[in-house]
């Protein structure tokens, strides 16, 4: 049996030639990607070290040529590969998806890493990523073997809050949850036609370990399922999940020596030209983060400490995957932008976003919200929130100027990621601004506090919070509620998607199509499955 180095549809590969034999064929196939050409008359595999290994490891007598001048599989996979590094140490985490590869260059090492299918070098966190499938890890130890000097295995530490829950429930029910994360479990007995109405509802995801189904959480949707189970005979039952355990932020209150944010890491953030309410975020997080380790000096907390950090928000607090984010990057802010040269290597991997769908209200809420102001400026500000679909940010620093009446338009300069754009501006609003403005004559700013300076954003949100509740609306409703509504009610009125993500000012279009999923337009034409069976 021989073996060579080939070019086989533009593609390195390594030629196998013996006697046919089928005992050796069925060995060869146990290679993966091992296939049979009738061009070369000869079977052939992946021309990397990990399918070399396996070969030799197959057929220990294999004959391969070692010389330069012919092919270089002999140097190439075996000599370089395989060369003893000495005493360079080696570090493997690994994690559910990713393991991670840290270790001094070498080009033998990264000639190894490179075979492995998928495997990547990730610049920023200096080290190499391989996908944790298959036979990965076992083949990442028996090739660095004594080399490894740190063997982490998170996906056990993981574990602690992926652990299987139970629920009793009957075998014609259906429990809905409502999670802290705003989505709904749905737990029921297999039962295929219910099954494949769940599959319809947009952002669907089966729990393996759990056996369960879980939505966004929607009025909408819940009010569907319920009825669905209904007509299936289905006792339905509803809850609130109730998180009892869940750990409080650190505040000063809490530590004796209270450590906050360093002013080096606040200029930097405004040097860099980061929003208000970026670096109000980053700091807040960052600071979470150094008094957890109050006791420790910032420069010395390690790679293991901020993943163990990371944990403690998941696993104590509890937080969605959008605040870890933001964590992990106020983090990463100091010890790579502020640090530079000084910057940690670590990798931190990121959680997958929960798929959550935002409140809604209808037309007609809207409508209550804003008759039960009596207020002119009040009713002003959630007009303009509502009419033009903006971020309460945005409408902070509205100024007079921005307000154009002849041609109808609401302009809003420096927004989410620094851009200026154009809404619309009603003439209902229009109307109620006019009046607002002949009472309270503002100067320069569109909505004044008290002493001419820009308005609060707890003020507008106490003023929402108000509303709602005397308008008898029982939703959880934020300001960015207001337009989340906006745009919803403009796509139930036949607006083209392109249009609104243009009011809205999304970059991508994937963002503002998330309104197709809350929008009851086309709903109610959804037939269930079972009214297609002929049942007596």
């Amino acid at each position: 049996m021989k073996a060579s180095k080939i070019s086989h549809k533009g593609e390195s590969r390594i030629k196998i030639e013996f006697p046919y034999n089928d005992e050796l064929s069925q060995k060869l196939k146990q290679i993966e990607d091992a296939k049979w050409s009738r061009t070369q008359s000869a079977w052939h595999i992946p021309y990397t070290a990990s399918a070399f290994n396996k070969l030799k490891k197959l057929f220990p007598d294999i004959e391969y040529p070692v010389k330069k001048t012919e092919i270089e599989i002999g140097e190439n996979i075996e000599t370089r590969v395989n060369k003893p590094i000495g005493n360079k140490k080696v570090s493997i985490t690994i994690f559910d998806q990713k393991i991670i590869v840290k270790l001094p260059k070498n080009e033998a090492d990264s000639c190894f890493l490179r075979g492995i299918k998928f495997s990547r070098w990730d610049n920023g966190a200096m080290c190499w990523i391989v996908p944790n499938y298959k036979t990965n890890s076992d083949l990442l130890k028996e090739y660095f073997e004594s080399r490894i000097y740190e063997l982490i295995d998170e996906t056990k530490k993981e574990n602690i809050y992926r652990e299987k829950k139970h629920y009793t429930i009957h075998k014609n029910e259906v429990l809905l949850i409502k999670t802290k994360s705003n989505r709904i479990k749905i737990i029921s007995h297999f039962d295929r036609n219910f099954g494949s109405f769940v599959k319809q509802i947009p952002f669907n995801k089966w729990d393996v370990n759990n056996s369960w189904w879980t939505i966004p959480y929607s009025e909408i949707f819940l009010n569907k399922i319920t009825e669905f189970a209904k007509n299936l005979n289905f006792n339905v039952k509803f809850e609130e999940e109730i998180d009892t355990n869940k750990s409080s932020k650190i505040s000063f209150f809490d530590i004796p020596n209270y450590k906050y944010c360093p002013q080096e890491y606040t200029d930097k953030l405004i040097e860099l030209r980061y929003s208000e309410q970026t670096i109000k975020t980053y700091k807040s997080c960052f600071e979470e983060f150094i008094n957890y380790y109050h006791k420790i000096d910032i420069d010395l907390i390690d790679e293991k400490m901020i993943s163990s950090f990371l944990r403690y928000l998941v696993v104590e607090r509890k937080v969605s995957t959008s605040f870890q984010n933001q964590t992990i990057n106020a983090i990463k802010f100091y010890y790579e932008k502020l640090k530079k040269g000084e910057r940690k290597l670590y990798y931190i991997e990121r959680p997958r976003r929960e798929k959550t769908l935002p409140t809604v209200l209808s037309e007609e809420e809207v409508t209550k919200i804003l008759n039960s102001i009596d207020n002119i400026k009040h009713k002003a500000i959630l007009m303009t929130i509502y009419s033009a679909g903006l971020r309460i940010s945005e409408v902070l620093k509205l100024k007079i100027k921005d307000i154009d009446s002849q041609r109808m338009q609401i302009k809003i300069e420096q927004s989410k990621g620094k851009k200026d754009r154009i809404s619309i501006l009603s003439n209902k609003n229009l109307e109620v601004l006019r009046l607002y403005f002949l009472k309270y004559k503002p100067k320069v700013w569109l909505f004044e506090g008290q002493n001419g300076e820009q308005y609060s954003q707890r003020s507008i949100q106490n003023i929402l919070k108000t509303a709602a509740v005397k308008a008898g609306i029982k939703k959880y409703v934020t300001v960015h509620t207001l337009r989340h509504s906006f745009a919803t009610h403009l796509l139930e009125n036949g607006v083209d998607l392109r249009y609104i993500q243009s009011l809205l000012g999304h970059s991508n279009s994937k963002t503002t199509e998330i309104y197709t999923h809350i929008t009851t337009k086309g709903f109610e034409n959804l037939k269930s499955p079972l009214d297609k069976l002929n049942i007596l």
